[in-house]
C-alpha cells in the first residue's frame, strides 16, 4: 500500500516486504529505481516538481527518516516501518552475496567508495564487488556516458549510487535504462561516509528515539540548514496539512 506525504507516495511495507519486492524486480527486464524518502528529500520535492515525478515513478519508495513515519501517524495514514536507508544498504548487500550477484558503488567523496566496498568485503567475504569509484576525474564529474561504459563493463546487477539527493536521483532516472546488466538501482546519500568509517553513525539508542538528526548536528555544525529542514519546517508543514485536512 502506499502512502502520501505532502504528494510523495511511500510504500508502507517492512523490510522483509521490500526485499521481496527487491527480488521480484531482480527477475524482471531493465534496471528498476529504489528511493530513500525523508523530510528533507519531501521538502526538496515539494518545490522541484520534476524531483517528485521521479520518486513517485521508482519501483519502491521506502521510508528513511523517523519524521516520516510520525509524518504519516500524525496524518492518520501509519506506514508498517521506518527503513534506515544504511540499514536497507545491508539487507541488499545480504542478497547480492546470498545470490552471488555483483555490486557496484558509485559517488561520495575520491576514495570513500573504495573505503567502503574494502569494509563490505570484510564483513561479507563472498560478496562480489563489481566496481567501486566516485565518478570523479581531478574533482569534476565524469561524463554520464563514460560512468555508464564503465559500469555496464563489470555486469553488476545491483547498483548504490552516492551522489546526494536530488542529484542522485536525477542521474539514476536519466541513465537507467542505459545500464545493461542492473537490476537494482538505489540513491543512497552519504551511506558510503558511514560504511566505511569516514563518518561515526548515531549510537541505536539514539537512533531508536528519533535522535539522529541532533547526533549529526552535534558532529557535523555545518549541515544546520539541512536538518532546520528536516527537523523545523517540515514538521510545520506536516502540522498545517494535518489541520487543513480536519477542517
Amino acid at each position: 500500500m502506499k502512502i502520501d506525504i505532502l504528494g510523495v507516495k511511500i510504500d508502507s511495507v517492512t523490510k522483509e516486504e521490500a526485499i521481496s519486492v527487491v527480488k521480484k524486480n531482480l527477475g524482471l527486464p531493465g534496471a528498476h529505481q529504489v528511493v530513500t524518502p525523508n523530510p528533507e528529500i519531501i521538502m526538496e520535492a515539494r518545490r522541484n516538481r520534476d524531483f517528485k515525478a521521479i520518486l513517485n515513478s521508482a519501483a519502491l519508495a521506502i521510508a528513511d527518516g523517523f519524521g516520516l513515519k510520525l509524518a504519516a501517524w500524525y496524518l492518520k495514514n501509519p506506514l508498517k516501518e521506518r527503513i534506515a536507508g544504511v540499514d536497507f544498504i545491508a539487507s541488499l548487500v545480504q542478497l547480492s552475496q546470498k545470490e552471488k550477484r555483483g555490486i557496484y558503488l558509485l559517488g561520495a567523496m575520491p576514495g570513500v567508495a573504495k573505503a567502503a566496498a574494502q569494509k563490505l568485503k570484510e564483513q561479507y567475504p563472498d560478496l562480489i564487488i563489481a566496481g567501486a569509484e566516485s565518478g570523479l576525474r581531478n574533482g569534476q564529474m565524469i561524463s554520464d556516458e563514460e560512468i555508464v561504459r564503465r559500469i555496464n563493463s563489470k555486469s553488476p546487477q545491483m547498483l548504490l549510487v552516492a551522489f546526494g539527493a536530488p542529484r542522485q536521483e536525477e542521474w539514476i532516472f536519466a541513465n537507467k535504462s542505459k545500464l545493461s546488466t542492473v537490476k537494482i538501482v538505489m540513491g543512497v546519500g552519504g551511506a558510503f561516509d558511514f560504511i566505511s568509517g569516514k563518518v561515526k553513525r548515531a549510537p541505536r539508542l539514539i537512533r531508536k528515539l528519533g535522535l539522529e538528526w541532533l547526533f549529526r548536528l552535534i558532529i557535523q555544525p555545518w549541515r544546520i540548514k539541512r536538518i532546520f529542514t528536516a527537523a523545523v519546517a517540515f514538521p510545520w508543514i506536516i502540522i498545517k496539512s494535518g489541520y487543513k485536512n480536519e477542517q
